[in-house]
């Protein structure tokens, strides 16, 4: 053996030992689009704390889950309600379900749209104000829309059937555009013209107004205002860094963080 080939196979041995030693591992987080915000924040940290890649994807929750349950790898998944995460444990791929955070329901409006917590009702029902939605089965924020129009049922009897069929379904389907990954959706889809109004979350809400001065942030009356509990998951067989991960979520420095986005304590 020439010493030239001595030296080769020497190297390629030892990247076949250094490798191992130097991978990081990783853990995949499928995650409700609403928490990309914090989520991203926290597993920058956790990564830099534990040496764990956490690797996400964020979407509509009930899509979320049937891609689970078809069988994409996931460790962990964090949805805005518990009953997705629920049927994850029904089919065996989860152990129990950990309430995450809460969240509401407000308006996010256009400019020029004369609205307040006390007209919500009235402007929702108006037939020249167009409003938006997300899809409701596939994704929560849309259910939770559904309820705050269940609620206005109760003040105006009747109103449902109206504010259902008005309300267009722009994000949270199969057949809806993908959400940018760096600006906010709502926000661009009423500066698209798509809906005069949007009924989301608070916490996109106040982050479309952060990016778009000119949009109104408009809490919902309390007879129509909703809650959402955010409930998190981790396959049976996943690794301890994805319990730690989120067990890492539901400390209180995770708790900190979600906060500064809006997100309150379960």
């Amino acid at each position: 053996m020439t010493a030239a080939r001595a030296l080769l196979l020497i190297g390629l041995l030892g990247a076949l030992v250094t490798e191992p030693a130097n991978a990081m591992e990783k853990i995949i987080v499928l995650a409700a689009g609403s928490l990309r915000a914090p989520l991203t924040d926290l597993g920058h940290d956790y990564e830099k704390t534990h040496g764990v890649q956490v690797a996400f994807t964020f979407g509509a929750s009930g899509l979320l889950r049937d891609r689970i349950l078809t069988g994409e790898p996931a460790d962990v998944f964090a949805s805005a309600n518990m009953a997705h995460p629920r049927a994850l444990i029904d089919s065996g791929w989860a152990r129990e379900v950990q309430p995450l955070a809460r969240n509401i329901l407000c308006v996010l409006a256009r400019p020029g749209v004369a609205i307040t917590t006390d007209t919500v009702l009235s402007v929702l029902l108006d037939p020249a104000v167009s409003v938006g939605i997300s899809t409701p089965g596939a994704d929560p924020g849309g259910d939770y829309a559904w309820e705050v129009f269940q609620r206005a049922d109760a003040v105006r009897p009747g109103v449902f059937a109206t504010l259902s069929a008005k309300a267009r379904q722009l994000t949270g389907g199969l057949a809806s555009p993908p959400p940018p990954s760096d600006r906010s959706v709502y926000g661009q889809l009423i500066a698209a013209g798509a809906a005069d109004l949007f009924l989301t979350y608070c916490t996109n809400a106040r982050l479309a107004a952060r990016e778009n001065s000119t949009l109104q942030v408009v809490t919902l009356p309390a007879a129509l205002t909703v809650g959402a509990t955010y409930g998190v998951a981790v396959r049976r067989s996943a690794p301890a860094a994805a319990v730690g991960f989120v067990e890492f979520l539901r400390s209180p420095e995770g708790k900190r963080q979600l906060a500064t986005y809006g997100f309150a304590a379960p």
